[in-house]
Formats: C-alpha cells, sequence, structure tokens
C-alpha cells in the first residue's frame, strides 16, 4: 500500500495534457491543462516531439503544486495513460532518435496495403494475411498506415540510419514510463495495437511468428506488464524536474483507449460508452475475443488483466468541430474541444439541412479507408452559417450511429438505458443531444473531459489501498456527475428519415473516393 492521500494522475492526448490531482473517492482536487504543438510536415504527416509532453506534464504538476498545498508530500502514486498507436524510436538510454509518429500519421499507408494485400482479397487483406494474423492477435494492422507496425517498417526503410541505432521501439506512454522510472515497459492495449502480440487466452505476449514475418527483433520491444502494476519509483532527475520526491510510485496505466472505458463506469461485460475527442470510439468491456473484419473493429486486449475490450474507432469527432470552429473564427483556437460557445446557438434542425461527412483524416470504422475525404452534399443558396455548424454536429453524430449500429449488433452488447459519453468534445450539449437523437438512447455526460484521468487513477486505485479492484474504483465513477440527455421524440423521426437518406449518399462517396482518390 503506498502512502500519501492523493493520486496525480495525467491523460497524453493529442493537443495537451490533462494533469489532476485525485482523491480517495476519485473525485478532482485540482486539475489543469497544457498544451504542446502537433507538426504537420507533410501529406499523412502527424509528428510530436517527446520531450514537449514531459515538459507540458512539468509544468501542470507544477500549477497544481500552487493550487494543492503539500502536493509532493501528499502524492502516494503517479499514473499515465496517454494516445495510442505512436511510435517513438530510442537508444538504449530512452533518448528519442526522431519526432516521434503519432496515430494520425499515415504515410505508410501504401506500404501496408501492399505488405496486406493478396489474392484472394477479403476486405483488402489477402487471405493468407487473415489466416496469419487473425487467430494469433484477433486482428491485423490497418490498410490506412494508422497502426505501429506501419511505422516501424517505414522507418526501417526510409530512415535506415535511425532505425539501426534504435534500441527500443515505444508507443507514447512507454516513453514517459521511461522518462519517470528509467524502465522500458509496455502494457497490454500498446502491445496488442501493434498486432505483433499473441492476444490468445493463457498465451498473451509478444508472437515470435507476427514479428518475424515482418523481420522486427522482439529484443527491440519493452516487456509487457499489466497496468495496476508498479513499475517503479520516481527516479532522482525526474523527480526534480516534476518538483516531486523520489520514489513516489509509479504505475504502469494504459493507453486512453482502456482508461477512458474504465473512467466512464461502464465497466460490465457488453457495457457499451461513447467517447468524443479529436477522433472518437464507441467501446465496451466483453467476455471474449469479438473481430469484425468486414467492419474493421475489434476487441483489444485492455491494460487490466488482459480484460478484451472491444473499440471501434473513428477518425473525426472534435477535430471536425473544431475545424469548422477555426475557419470561420481563428479566435476559438485555444477555446478547448468543446467548443460550447461557438456552437452555443445556431437554430433548430432543418429536413433540408445539407449533409456533412467527417471524414477529414480517412476513416477506420465501419470502412477502413484512408483515401475518404470530408464533404458537404447538398448545400443551396439558402443555407447560411447556422445550417453548416447544424451540419457538422449532425454529420459527427451520424457517422457515430454508423459504428455504433455494427457494434450494437454483437452478441451481449447492452442496447438499453443511457450510454456514458466522455471526451473533451462531449462537452458540447448539442453535440450530445444530438447523439441522443441519432441513437435513439439517453445519453449521459460525466466528467466528460477528465474520464482518461479519472480512468487512470482508478488503476492506482488498488496501490493506495481505496479499492479491492480496478474494476471496483471504476464501477463506482458510473454516472455520478452529468446531465442524462434525452431523444427528443420528434427530431428522432426527422434525423431517422435523413439518416436513411445519407446511406445512400454515404455508399456512392465511397465508391467514388476509393475511384479517383482524394
Amino acid at each position: 500500500m503506498s502512502h500519501g492521500d492523493l493520486i496525480l494522475a495525467a491523460d497524453f492526448g493529442t493537443s495537451g495534457v490533462k494533469v489532476a490531482a485525485v482523491g480517495p473517492d476519485l473525485r478532482l482536487i485540482a486539475a489543469t491543462t497544457e498544451s504542446y504543438p502537433l507538426h504537420l510536415p507533410g501529406p499523412s504527416q502527424a509528428e510530436q516531439v517527446p520531450e514537449d509532453w514531459w515538459s507540458a506534464l512539468a509544468r501542470g504538476v507544477a500549477r497544481l503544486a500552487s493550487e494543492v498545498e503539500d502536493l509532493s508530500a501528499r502524492a502516494g502514486a503517479i499514473v499515465f495513460c496517454a494516445q495510442m498507436c505512436g511510435l517513438v524510436c530510442t537508444d538504449s538510454r530512452g533518448a528519442a532518435l526522431r519526432p516521434s509518429l503519432v496515430w494520425l500519421d499515415k504515410r505508410s499507408a501504401p506500404l501496408m496495403q501492399k505488405i496486406l494485400g493478396g489474392w484472394p482479397s477479403i476486405s483488402g487483406y489477402g487471405a493468407t494475411t487473415l489466416l496469419r494474423w487473425l487467430p494469433v492477435a484477433n486482428g491485423a494492422p490497418s490498410h490506412n498506415g494508422m497502426d505501429p507496425p506501419g511505422k516501424m517498417l517505414w522507418v526501417m526503410q526510409n530512415e535506415p540510419e535511425v532505425y539501426e541505432k534504435t534500441r527500443y521501439l515505444l508507443d507514447v506512454k512507454d516513453w514517459l514510463l521511461h522518462r519517470a522510472t528509467g524502465e522500458f515497459v509496455t502494457t497490454a492495449d500498446s502491445a496488442n495495437l501493434t498486432w505483433l502480440m499473441d492476444t490468445r487466452k493463457g498465451r498473451e505476449g509478444w508472437s515470435a511468428g507476427l514479428l518475424k514475418h515482418l523481420g522486427i527483433p522482439m529484443e527491440k520491444l519493452p516487456r509487457i506488464v499489466d497496468g495496476d502494476t508498479v513499475v517503479g519509483g520516481l527516479t532522482p532527475p525526474a523527480a526534480g524536474q516534476l518538483g516531486l520526491r523520489p520514489d513516489i510510485p509509479v504505475l504502469a496505466g494504459g493507453g486512453d483507449v482502456t482508461a477512458t472505458a474504465l473512467g466512464s463506469g461502464a465497466v460490465a461485460d457488453g457495457a457499451l460508452h461513447l467517447c468524443m475527442s479529436t477522433s472518437s470510439w464507441v467501446a465496451g468491456f466483453f467476455n471474449r475475443r469479438v473481430l469484425s473484419v468486414a467492419h474493421s473493429y475489434a476487441t483489444i486486449t485492455s491494460s487490466i488483466g488482459m480484460r478484451p475490450l472491444l473499440i471501434a474507432t473513428q477518425e473525426s469527432a472534435g477535430s471536425a468541430l473544431q475545424w469548422l470552429a477555426e475557419g470561420l473564427d481563428p479566435r476559438t483556437r485555444d477555446a478547448g474541444e468543446g467548443l460550447e460557445e461557438f456552437y452555443h446557438d445556431f437554430g433548430a434542425p432543418q429536413p433540408d439541412d445539407p449533409f456533412f461527412l467527417p471524414w477529414l483524416a480517412g476513416e477506420r470504422v465501419p470502412v477502413d479507408e484512408e483515401r475518404l475525404r470530408g464533404a458537404f452534399y447538398g448545400l443551396a443558396l439558402r443555407h447560411n452559417i447556422d445550417s453548416i455548424k447544424r451540419s457538422v454536429v449532425e454529420g459527427v453524430a451520424l457517422n457515430t450511429r454508423w459504428a455504433y449500429a455494427k457494434v450494437a449488433a454483437e452478441r451481449d452488447a447492452q442496447t438499453s438505458g443511457p450510454i456514458p459519453l466522455v471526451g473533451g468534445a462531449a462537452a458540447n450539449p448539442h453535440l450530445a443531444q444530438a447523439l441522443a437523437d441519432a441513437l435513439n438512447r439517453p445519453v449521459r455526460v460525466g466528467n466528460a473531459r477528465m474520464s482518461g484521468v479519472l480512468g487512470a487513477a482508478a488503476m492506482a486505485a488498488p496501490a493506495m489501498g481505496w479499492s479491492k479492484s480496478v474494476w471496483e474504483a471504476a464501477g463506482a465513477v458510473n454516472g455520478r456527475d452529468g446531465p442524462v440527455y434525452d431523444p427528443d421524440p420528434a427530431r428522432v423521426a426527422m434525423i431517422d428519415e435523413r439518416y436513411e437518406r445519407l446511406r445512400a449518399i454515404r455508399r456512392s462517396l465511397v465508391k467514388l473516393y476509393r475511384k479517383a482518390g482524394p
């Protein structure tokens, strides 16, 4: 059992890190957000400098220390969650050899399409590829180049001098754990999303066969530990940089998907939640592995107890809201993901509002296609800025319904009762209502912006002696804060009709982009 009465939890996203001091009842004592840049050096390229993550963490802890008395003495544990599907190439000391390729980076798409293709083809995958990957990993790398194997192979082929010097291939959280403790470890969720992990029950671990197939040495990968494991104590150099005392226990934590699932409080088998952040997903824990090749989603092995966590990811949600807001008003750049003021009052939805396809960065579920791009359909002279705002909000909601409908059809999926909505964009009440109407299901918004932080804190709760298990800690979070948005019957009828019209539009656009490209 750790000493102290606070957990320091940090959630590293695409645009910044949320840092919080969390008390024994898993409520926030104090919280702050520190930003860092995202670099877009070329088409389909997205990078960040790892030291920027650490510097932002140090600023966040310093800000908390100014608000929380005796923070260093009271902190009993530190835990991280972070964006996933990144790649940090490090030397033996953990120093990054180049900027990190983050999840948005898809430069390896052509490479992966070549590697994964073949005849006969099934949903763009060669049959041999699927036979090799699916039984072992319960999935395969995506065509769009987002997953770490594509990034690893891209560096191998295009920056051989960097790859040769690389001792470890790490995800974002893994690099942060090394920076804090000096240890090289990962958790099962990050390992699974490399699609180089054997996820079969009782065989969980790196797959020698899949690694050999891609030519990636196992010794370049960190060992896999459970998310509630104490990796080590905060090293003296790290403690000095963060203004904390050395040897505070640092837990392995997890990726943002696991942490957000825990922070939603929906931890029963088949219970689903929605996350609306830069990207979005429909997710939930299941008692078995689930796989849909046709619709590009599967369960991954979560960072706690190897429990399967279904994740159906879509590429643009909050980023689509932000795209419109910044385009019309550059002052909204720092307004946060919810953008409540920008979308405050845009009038009632109209039957002839234009349709918006939020494929600004391609799409992943239920169609895995990097070539897709966003579009407005049905614009007319009578439409104005309010029409466009409504269209973008509705477009994100209907795109979510597209993925949700596939997941909700899975055996044991729970489709009744309020569904938790978390993530920064969930703070937008118009989006929350649009989701309730689109899904015809009540939507409960908890501590939307801090769900990852709370889920990370739940992973550390047993080490603090606050709960018997991570699941017990997470279950206490469910539904205790925030409003519930009930479906509007009149709007449900209208949106059902518009969704049916959108089916044909969407089908035609998918074919067009696949044929002609963006």
